[in-house]
C-alpha cells in the first residue's frame, strides 16, 4: 500500500467491517493516519457471514413498488423472507413510514440510478484494491443469474435491463429456462419450474469474512492502528468539533471520526444527539460443503432465487446460501426455523448437493436506510469533523470500496489547509 499525499491529519474509523476497513484502506493510501476501533473483531458483524455476492448490476433497493401488491402475503406467510415483529420502539415504527412512503415508481427509479453509479464506482476500486494488495478471500469473476419465477417478472426484469443499459449498465442477457440450464448445469432439476432469468457474466463473487481478515493483516503492517474488542462509550466534544471518543482504556484524539459501524452508528449518533434512519435488517446464512464428489450438484455461477429471495454463491469448496429480512430489532439470535428455510431452499434448488456436515448457521444485522441509499458523508446537523459511511443495507460488501473512495474525496476537499469546503450533509431524508 502506498501513500500518496502529505498527511492531512489522523481520522479515527469506527467499524472493522468491511466498509469500515474499505475507509481506512482509502484514508491511510491518501496519506492519513488512521486508527479503526471496534469493539468486535475484523468482519465480526454482518460482513462475516453475508451472501458473498458483489451485485453491481442489481441494486434495486428493497423500497420498491412492487412491494405494496405483495406486502399481505410477505407478512402472514409463514415461510415469507419479510418479516416484521413489532415492537415498542419508535425508530422502528419512523423507519417503517419513511420505508413505505419510499416505496414509489419515482424514488425506486432514482435510488437504483444513484446506487449504479456508485456500484460502478466501486466495482473499480474494489479492482484497484485486489490489484494492489492481492488478498487471498475466494474472489470468482463468476457471473450471476437470477431466476424469474414469472413470465410477468421475467418481462418487467427485460425493462429493467433495458433501463440499466441506457444508464451504461453491464452487458446483460435475458435467458429462457434451457439456456438457464446451461449456463449453469446443476440447475437442470429446477429450470422446468421457472419462467428465465438474467445473467450478468462481469459479476463477482468474494468471502467478505475472509477478505476482512485479510485486509486487516495488510492495514496492520501498511501501520493503521487497531483498537479492537474495545467499545466507544462516549464523545468529547469542544463546540462544533469532536475531541476524542471515550474507550474504557482512555480517549482517542483525532482531526476526523468517521462512524462506519453498521447498525452501531445508530446508538453512537445518539450520544452527540443525532438521529440517523437507519435500521437493523436481520439475514441468514448457511454455508454447505462441496467437495470433489458433489462438485457438480452445486452452482458455480452466482445465483439469485428471485421468489425465494435466496442468494446462493460458490467460494472454493464451499457454498454461500442467504436470505431473508426481518424487522426484529436488534435480535442476533440464529432462528432454526429460518436455517431450515435456506436447508429446504438449497434442496429444492440443488436436490443433488448433500446438505450435511457443519452448515455455519449464522445471522448478522444489516443497516438499512429506509430508501436503501447509504449515508456517506458529513453528519446533518452534527460536529463539522464527524462523518458517516453507514446505512448499506444487503448491498454492503458491493457498494464498501466505492463508498470509502466518495467518503476519502470529501475529507480531503474539507481537510485542505486553506479550505472552506463544508461539503453538504449525508441525504438523510425519502
Amino acid at each position: 500500500m502506498e501513500q500518496t499525499l502529505s498527511s492531512p491529519g489522523h481520522a479515527v474509523v469506527i467499524g472493522a467491517g468491511v466498509v469500515g476497513l474499505g475507509t481506512a484502506w482509502s484514508l491511510a493510501r491518501d496519506g492519513w493516519q488512521v486508527t479503526v476501533i471496534d469493539a468486535g473483531q475484523p468482519g465480526q458483524g454482518a460482513s462475516g457471514g453475508n451472501g458473498a455476492q458483489l451485485s453491481y448490476s442489481y441494486v434495486q433497493p428493497l423500497a420498491d413498488p412492487g412491494l405494496w401488491t405483495e406486502l399481505p402475503r410477505l407478512l402472514l406467510s409463514r415461510d415469507s423472507p419479510l418479516r416484521l415483529r413489532p415492537q415498542a420502539d419508535p425508530a422502528q415504527w419512523a423507519w417503517l413510514l419513511s420505508f413505505m412512503m419510499a416505496c414509489r415508481a419515482s424514488v425506486s427509479r432514482d435510488s437504483s440510478r444513484v446506487l449504479l453509479a456508485l456500484a460502478s464506482e466501486s466495482r473499480e476500486m474494489f479492482e484497484r484494491m485486489r490489484r494492489e494488495e492481492q488478498l487471498d478471500c475466494h474472489f470468482a469473476a463468476n457471473g450471476k443469474l437470477v431466476l424469474y419465477p414469472s413470465v410477468a417478472g421475467l418481462a418487467s426484469a427485460r425493462r429493467q435491463v433495458a433501463v440499466q443499459a441506457a444508464l451504461g449498465g453491464a452487458d446483460q442477457h435475458i435467458l429462457s429456462q434451457k439456456e438457464c440450464a446451461d449456463v449453469e448445469p446443476a440447475l437442470a432439476h429446477y429450470a422446468g419450474r421457472i419462467a428465465g432469468g438474467v445473467y450478468t457474466p462481469s459479476e463477482c463473487a468474494v468471502d467478505c469474512g475472509q477478505l476482512c481478515v485479510a485486509l486487516h493483516q495488510r492495514l496492520q503492517v501498511a501501520g493503521v492502528q487497531f483498537l479492537l474488542g474495545q467499545a466507544v462509550l462516549g464523545w468529547h466534544r469542544e463546540r462544533d468539533r469532536v475531541i476524542a471518543v471515550r474507550l474504557a482504556s482512555g480517549e482517542v484524539r483525532a482531526d476526523a471520526f468517521v462512524l462506519a459501524a453498521g447498525t452501531g452508528s445508530t446508538a453512537l449518533a445518539r450520544g452527540l444527539g443525532l438521529r440517523l434512519p437507519v435500521y437493523p435488517l436481520k439475514g441468514y446464512s448457511i454455508t454447505v460443503p462441496v467437495d470433489r464428489s458433489t462438485a457438480s450438484a452445486a452452482p458455480n455461477v452466482n445465483v439469485t432465487d428471485l421468489a425465494r429471495k435466496v442468494v446462493f454463491a460458490r467460494l472454493g469448496d464451499r457454498l454461500r446460501v442467504a436470505g431473508m429480512a426481518e424487522l426484529v430489532g436488534e435480535d442476533l439470535r440464529v432462528d432454526p426455523v429460518r436455517i431450515e428455510s435456506l436447508k429446504a431452499t438449497t434442496h429444492d434448488v440443488f436436490p443433488q448437493l448433500p446438505l450435511s456436515g457443519d452448515l455455519r448457521p449464522w445471522s448478522g444485522l444489516r443497516p438499512a436506510t429506509p430508501r436503501g441509499l447509504p449515508l456517506i458523508g458529513r453528519a446533518d446537523k452534527g460536529p463539522e469533523n464527524l462523518w458517516l459511511n453507514t446505512g448499506h443495507g444487503a448491498l454492503g460488501l458491493t457498494l464498501a470500496m466505492g463508498s470509502a473512495e466518495r467518503l476519502r474525496k470529501l475529507l480531503r476537499a474539507a481537510s485542505a489547509p486553506t479550505s472552506r469546503y463544508r461539503p453538504a450533509p449525508a441525504a438523510c431524508s425519502v
